[in-house]
């Protein structure tokens, strides 16, 4: 028995050999489908990685206070982002002062803008960098770390030093070559002493998240005067079994704060970080599902035309097949020969895709700059998907051909 499965093993690979030119299109025509698979959830899965990294940093114990409030539409399920009013610094200041529920720290924060140039001797950023305001409490909140130098700490907060914080490519930009360490940048004309460098974080949907400057609060504000400035809030508990207490304290203070009497909804929004990592979860979804109608439209293509291939190989081989059968060739030894073939060009065809998605997805992530993971799951999917596609493709194929009159095949030209 064995040694008969041999050959038929012998006998299919010599048959992908002599007819080279249909197995190359017909491997190609299942690795479309399959680097279609491979490649869109690749992609997908390191948008994932990277999404769900950047907000994850922040710490599961760790909420805001802001402006936009997301919401679900009752009809349609989908949600809706609700606009409140600015949230202004006497608010964030009047929370700051008065709230003191245990073992948290309060970060205020707000962007100056994100189109800055930043000047360092003859040297510029080219793009502009963003400029945050922030107190001593931002860095550690928002999950960020100093990799050279030190934090903000609260005595330059309340000095209102003129010193800085940056990101790791604005030192690349202006410098590169140096210890940034005490040296001095210019915004907007004025001085700032570099004090810290940030470890970086990488960029997401285009916004860099490295090409940034972290000042004293009131230091940003006498640069960036606008009547409308959006503050922030960030509450980080270091216990988080007391975080649902540390939100209800926070969200009674904040009402008050807004002048809201018991009737009225909240005119700010509360969300908590593993909130975002959630609503990243369910989005990323349905890009999965996205991706798998799209690869299995794809490869529902490639299962018709490689039974197509496989009918023309019979057809093509109808003297060899009666020569076989003439011989002594069962039906079942003439069916698993040409089934093995499916087999041997589907699972070629599997590992060809694979290895052209995952190089998709590499290149994707990197030119997004996305944290790419290898894809196990599409990679073992896309696996189980090429045999299945050459067992549903090279069934009816090897049935025809088992079922070939010896005498009528002997005759074919």
């Amino acid at each position: 028995m064995f040694s008969l499965a041999r050959e038929n093993i012998r006998i299919a690979f010599d048959s992908i050999k002599s007819q080279l030119l249909r197995t190359i299109l017909t491997v190609l025509i299942i690795a479309i489908g399959i680097t279609a698979l491979v490649g869109i959830l690749s992609a997908v899965s390191a948008l994932e990685n990277t999404i769900s990294s950047d907000f994850s940093s922040m710490g599961a114990n760790t909420f805001n206070i802001q402006r936009y409030e997301f919401g679900t539409r009752r009809q349609s399920g989908r949600e809706r982002q609700k606009t409140n009013p600015v949230i202004s610094y006497r608010n964030v200041k009047d929370f700051e002062e008065t709230y003191n529920f245990p073992y948290t720290k309060t970060s205020l924060s707000f962007t100056g803008t994100r189109a800055a140039e930043v000047k360092h001797e003859n040297k510029k950023t080219d793009p502009e960098a963003s400029i945050l305001g922030v107190n001593e409490q931002f860095i550690s909140n928002s999950g960020l770390e100093v990799v050279e130098g030190r934090e903000l700490n609260y005595f330059d907060i309340q000095n209102n030093n003129s010193v800085c914080v940056i990101g790791s490519d604005l030192k690349k930009a202006l410098l590169k070559d140096v210890n940034p360490i005490n040296k001095t940048i210019s915004v907007r004309g004025a001085k700032f002493k570099v004090i810290g460098v940030l470890k970086s974080k990488g960029a997401t949907f285009g916004n860099n998240q490295d090409l940034r400057v972290l000042m004293p609060i009131q230091k940003a504000r006498t640069l960036f005067t606008n009547a409308n400035i959006n503050y922030n809030l960030s509450i980080k508990t270091d216990k988080k079994d007391m975080l649902e207490g540390a939100q209800d304290e926070a969200i009674l203070l904040f009402r008050n704060i807004r002048g809201l009497n018991p009737v009225e909804e909240n005119n700010f929004g509360l969300e908590r970080s593993d909130d975002l990592i959630n609503r990243i979860g369910s989005i990323t979804q349905y890009l999965y599902i996205a991706a798998w109608i799209i690869s299995i439209i794809t490869i529902f293509g490639s299962s018709i035309a490689l039974m197509n291939i496989l009918f023309v190989s019979v057809s093509d081989r109808t003297r060899e097949i009666g020569i076989r059968k003439a011989i002594g060739a069962k039906r079942k030894t003439i069916a698993f020969q040409f089934f093995l073939e499916a087999i041997i060009i589907g699972q070629l065809g599997g590992i060809l895709g694979i290895i052209l998605g995952v190089l998709i997805g590499m290149i994707v992530s990197a030119i997004a700059k996305f944290q790419f993971a290898i894809p196990w799951l599409a990679m073992f999917s896309a696996f189980t998907i090429a045999f299945i596609v050459a067992i549903v493709a090279g069934l009816l194929p090897a049935i025809k051909a088992a079922k070939l009159d010896p005498i009528e095949s002997l005759r074919y030209e």
